[in-house]
């Protein structure tokens, strides 16, 4: 079982990875809702298809968000945790 550190630090890389899955299913989704608005919308079904289509993208969007939060969060943590577990200089190895 790897150290604490190294495990924050493999959630840090597991969590941005994430984000970047769902950041990348984030952008289909703004292309499929372009394309969608680029036909005219005159019919009420296709209106409706946009109306979807921006509730769908909308929630992709909000995952994304919290993805990157905690990847974020994660890697802080990691990043605190190696700062203070790193070897201090005594008062001998200062001179």
């Amino acid at each position: 079982m790897g150290s604490r550190s190294e495990r924050f630090k493999k959630a840090a890389v597991k969590a941005a990875q994430k984000a970047k899955q769902w950041a990348q299913v984030a952008m289909r989704e703004a292309d499929r809702l372009m394309e969608e608005a680029q036909k005219r919308a005159e019919t009420e079904e296709r209106q409706m298809r946009i109306k979807r289509a921006l509730v769908r993208t909308g929630k992709v969007l909000k995952a994304v968000g919290r993805a990157a939060l905690v990847a974020g969060v994660a890697a802080g943590i990691a990043a605190a945790r190696a700062e203070n577990r790193a070897r201090k200089l005594t008062k001998k190895a200062k001179r």
